[in-house]
């Protein structure tokens, strides 16, 4: 997917660059350069 609009909903896989502890129904926001780009909610742990 290269463009996300507002409203869309995506699915994505993501590997972390340190640990962090996490369960599933966890929320989450992406930020870049201090705005809010996205949240979700962890749905599956993979490994």
């Amino acid at each position: 997917v290269e463009m996300v609009m507002p409203g869309d909903n995506v699915s994505v896989t993501a590997e972390l660059i340190s640990p962090i502890a996490m369960d599933q129904g966890l929320r989450f926001a992406v930020r870049e350069g201090g705005k809010t780009v996205g949240s979700g909610v962890v749905t599956e742990i993979l490994a």
